[in-house]
This record gives structure tokens, sequence and C-alpha cells, in this order.
């Protein structure tokens, strides 16, 4: 009994299982078809993660800057290292989903 993927949920389960344990795929009954199918939900799931993180990273990063720019808050004030912070993080944070995003187009 050898151990394979599952098409659908990526988790291991036996190669004589007729379904996944997990997600219930049927893998026994699949055809290539199926298959492909599942591996492009799977592509088109992770593509829209990246493109949802770095949505929630620029809002962020707009969130922290306007708050620093139209609140009011000076520089020796604690509120501005906090909007300082959240603009930083959601910058670094962005940057790094697009080099992401960038990778998975150029290896798909």
């Amino acid at each position: 009994m050898a151990l394979t993927t599952c098409p659908s949920c990526s988790k291991r389960i036996s190669d004589k299982a007729k379904s996944c344990q997990y997600c219930g795929f049927l893998t026994g009954t699949a055809s290539e078809e199926d298959l492909l199918r599942q591996k492009r939900m799977q592509t088109i799931k992770r593509s829209q993660s990246l493109n949802n993180q770095s949505l929630l990273a620029m809002l962020l990063f707009v969130l922290g800057f306007g708050y620093m720019y139209w609140g009011g808050t000076r520089p020796e004030e604690t509120e501005y290292y906090i909007a300082m912070t959240c603009s930083g993080i959601g910058l670094f944070w962005y940057v790094i989903n697009r080099v992401r995003i960038v990778i998975e187009k150029r290896f798909k």
C-alpha cells in the first residue's frame, strides 16, 4: 500500500482508496478530465488567495498612511508610530505578494 496525493485537497491518501477520506473526491472513478479540472481549480483558488492578500496588504498600507497623514498625529505621538508601522507592514506584505504572483505565473 503506497500513499498518493489527492488531486482535490492535496492530502496524502492510500492508492487503494476509492475516495479521499478528507474531501470525498472519488479517486477510483476519476477520469483524466476530472483530474485536470481539479488541478485548474486549485490554481485558480491559489491565484485568488494571493490577489485577496495583495488587496488586504494595500488596504492596510492606505489606512495606515491615511491615518498618519489626515489623523493629525505628530511624530512624537504613539499613534504616529502605529500608523507608520501599519503602512510599513502593508507595503512589505504587498511587495512580497506581488513577487509571489509573478513567480506563480512564471512557473504555471
